[in-house]
């Protein structure tokens, strides 16, 4: 196995973190976001064609030029082959490696058995900044397996005379080096083709090295933590429209069948209503609908079943299809169906013996076609970021690059124990569009500097990129690693960054740290600061713009719409799909952290939401709230000079009334003009006054974090259902007052009361008969004077209209 080992760790570190105690209002600064000043690299005009992160758009290439990170100097080591290399005098045979030796860092390539040409071709990379000898020691040796290892010969390096390559340079060809002895007395058998250079992470050899900083070893297994690129699996829609069935006949003959169809794809089932009509040619005409990834692994499986009992169901056919037979749709034209016969085996029949299983003459009619119209909603929509359709005929050109510099964190939080330390080993995902990026690991530090840069196509500029730092336990040492219970570890949370692209000006270079905070049973804490460069470029303005006008779904979105339940079931299983194929790669994108990313848990009931959610509501009526308090002090003359003016502006618009719609306009264009200058200068970041997370009470979190279904006791849920009663009864309250007035405005006119009804109509007719003979604009001067009328002339009991209309009746009489 290959492994780098540091033998010497940094002094202990103690732990920081933030008292829920304390009030946040004395902690607002720890949470802002805050402009950094990284000395960011040079632009290197092909960097991308050999950090394997460039990519092509139509005619145009655009590579990354890896500008947003701090460019950092590396001591490459490619090890790819030796020949002719020495027999142990005791087994007769070689099992050589290659220990790559500088300063406190070692480097071992796995062992090859009995091979005295063995070939490696592994890269090493050591941080200049870390790099602590002149020397460069190349040992090869044979592995023993009981006792030490021999040594077989090694090749010295003076680091002062190692050549430095940048980029678009030709790769440096490795060389072969004759072995020499342990006292670089002579040479011995043997010689070794390496090749060693000092470059940066604009390298081609970066993404596939093995850090110094990012790999460990505990037993006899690596785990690899270099940094990795990941794309989700094609998503698609899988429509199946059951229409009917025929000559459906059940075990007992002498009873008509209730029958149902069950569908299944994977851990997917849904299932029809039973047909309304006792029959043996039931009529369905129903869709259900799966979510299918590509390459298509699972087959569908349709079970037709007669209900014998609430519960318990008897089998009357099946079929088992794969998806390789469908059509593929991009639109909604109509695809042809098909009747598909169904066989049921025989009770009692062996599963090898399938040669005597009894045919079932039943058949189905089914409409199934693969839907690449529609995109596959596998993330939050509220924080979605790509909205193109499966199809890929049906993309368009791209409409800008966005450029994402991760250039490290700041102090964070231990979030493990090693050798009685706090530790962390951090590493940082970013996820847009169908390309997910995972950083490397950075060991027992708190203050990771990766300096790694992405690039993505952005197709519609309103989408969010999404950004999360975890610690990988699954590293060696640790006691969190151990598996209790039966669960494995879990990568930790540390905290999640997310950037909408439309709030970025193109081509300006943002530089920020975000802070990391995490909702933490006993309240919100601060994890550390992330520190991004992003840059969104735009390639085509009019591009830009005309997007702006289009359906943010693909059409077919908005033609066969998917009900509310419909989406959140369909999500819910492309996020189990996307997290599962992920969690497959080597090495694996673990599935806490895909739910992390994609908000698995969203949907959750939440008590700190739904208040968050109520004063963001009431935030959006404040500024109408205000006006209309503005107006009654304008009408009840609390400032008389403010009144007049407002008389005065009143009657020029009356008089010319022309000037209403221009004056409107102008305003705004005016206030936004006004704005400008109180414009955003910084990215959006998490805002724990909006979440509600300062003043949560610590009973709404614990309910927040609890399991579904519940696994608090009867004693707890009894207390939060009555909370949810309350709550729920003052919402049940406020929409029912709204219904009741909606009703008394239907009341109006549907006679319920004659004698109102009868009122409103012979007002109805006056006032058309009034209005007919007055001018618009005598009438608009007499409404408007008469709602600016002074105090004076003012009566403090309601209006004659409001009493009428509070007398009308609603609907809530026959209510129970």
């Amino acid at each position: 196995m290959i492994s780098i080992k540091r033998r010497q760790r940094g002094s202990p570190v103690t732990m920081h973190t933030i008292s829920p105690q304390v009030h946040p209002s004395s902690q607002d600064e720890d949470y802002n976001l805050k402009e950094t000043g990284p000395q960011l690299g040079e632009r290197w005009p092909n960097a991308g064609a050999y950090g394997g992160r460039g990519w092509m758009s139509g005619s145009e290439r655009f590579t990354s030029t890896y500008d947003l990170v701090e460019q950092i100097s590396y001591l490459y080591v490619r090890v790819v082959k030796a020949k002719d290399l020495p027999s142990s005098t005791l087994t007769s045979s070689c099992d050589p490696y290659v220990e790559v030796k500088l300063g406190n860092y070692k480097g071992r390539t796995k062992h090859i058995e009995k091979k005295t040409n063995p070939e490696w071709n592994q890269v090493y990379a050591f941080s200049k900044d870390r790099i602590q000898s002149s020397v460069l020691e190349v040992i090869v040796k044979d592995k023993e397996m009981v006792g030490r290892d021999d040594y077989i010969g090694r090749v010295v390096f003076d680091l002062n005379e190692v050549p430095t390559r940048v980029p678009p340079d030709s790769p440096l060809a490795p060389q072969w080096y004759r072995l020499e002895d342990r006292r670089a007395a002579g040479k011995v058998r043997g010689d070794i083709m390496l090749a060693v250079w000092m470059g940066t992470q604009a390298d081609e050899a970066f993404s596939e090295a093995w850090h110094s900083d990012a790999a460990t070893v505990y037993g006899e297994g690596v785990f690899n933590v270099r940094s990795k690129v990941y794309v989700s699996p094609k998503l698609w829609y899988l429509r199946v429209n059951v229409i009917e069935a025929q000559d459906v006949i059940p075990s007992d003959r002498n009873r008509l069948p209730e029958v149902s169809v069950k569908a299944q794809m994977g851990s997917q089932v849904l299932k029809t209503k039973i047909c309304p009509t006792r029959t043996t040619t039931p009529l369905w005409n129903e869709d259900l609908v799966f979510v299918v990834a590509e390459p298509f692994e699972e087959q569908l499986t349709i079970t037709v079943e007669d209900r014998m009992h609430p519960s318990r169901d008897e089998v009357l056919g099946k079929i088992i299809l794969p998806l390789t037979l469908f059509e593929k749709r991009l639109d909604h034209r109509p695809v042809h169906s098909r009747w598909f016969n169904l066989e049921k085996f025989g009770f009692g029949m062996l599963e090898a013996d399938r040669r005597n299983e009894h045919k079932f003459s039943s058949r189905i009619h089914l409409r199934i076609c693969l839907e690449g119209g529609y995109h596959v909603l596998d993330e939050s929509t509220l924080y979605t970021s790509d909205q193109r359709p499966t199809a890929r005929q049906l993309w368009k050109q791209p409409v800008g690059i966005l450029e994402v510099g991760i250039l490290g964190a700041q102090g964070l939080l231990p979030m493990k124990m090693k050798d009685g330390r706090g530790s962390t080993d951090a590493y940082c995902v970013a996820k847009y569009g169908q390309k997910w990026v995972r950083t490397r690991t950075i060991l027992h530090t708190f203050s990771p500097k990766w300096n790694e840069q992405y690039t993505w196509e952005v197709y519609d500029p309103c989408t969010v990129i999404t950004l999360g730092v975890f610690d990988n336990c699954h590293l060696g040492g640790g006691e969190k690693e151990k598996v209790t219970g039966g669960t494995a570890a879990r990568d930790s949370r540390i905290g999640k960054v997310r950037i909408r692209l439309s709030t970025l000006e193109a081509h300006r270079i943002y530089t920020h740290s975000y802070p990391l905070l995490v909702l933490h049973p006993h309240g919100v804490k601060k994890m550390g600061e992330l520190q991004l460069a992003v840059r969104f470029t735009t390639l085509s303005l009019a591009n830009m713009v005309y997007i702006y006008g289009q359906p943010l779904l693909p059409k077919i979105h908005y033609i066969r719409p998917f009900t509310v339940n419909q989406v959140e079931n369909l999500r819910y299983q492309a996020m189990n799909i996307v997290a599962v194929r992920l969690s497959r790669a080597e090495p694996p994108l673990r599935k806490e952290v895909v739910e992390y990313m994609l908000d698995v848990d969203s949907h959750m009931w939440s008590m700190r939401r739904s208040k968050a959610n109520f004063f963001r509501i009431m935030s959006l009526f404040s500024g109408i709230i205000t006006m209309w308090q503005w107006f009654g002090q304008v009408c009840h003359w609390k400032n008389p000079i403010t009144s007049v003016l407002v008389h005065i502006l009143f009657l020029i618009l009356i008089w010319y009334p022309e000037l209403i719609l221009p004056t409107l306009f102008l305003y705004m264009f005016l206030i936004g003009l006004w704005n400008y200058r109180f414009r955003p200068r910084h990215p959006a970041h998490m805002d724990t006054k909006l979440s509600w997370a300062e003043a949560v009470h610590p009973d709404e979190l614990d309910e927040e974090f609890d399991t579904f279904p519940t696994s608090r006791s009867h004693d707890v849920v009894r207390m939060r259902y009555d909370r949810l009663r309350s709550v729920a009864g003052r919402i049940q309250t406020v929409v029912g007052d709204i219904a009741t007035q909606g009703e008394r405005f239907q009341s109006l006119l549907s006679w319920r009361d004659t004698r109102a009804t009868s009122l409103f109509i012979m007002f109805s007719f006056c006032a058309a008969v009034v209005l007919y003979a007055t001018p618009p604009r005598v009438v608009a001067l007499v409404t408007g004077l008469y709602y600016l009328r002074h105090p004076k002339f003012r009566s403090k009991l309601p209006s004659v209209p409001s009493n009428f209309f509070k007398r009308l009746p609603a609907r809530t009489d026959s209510m129970l």
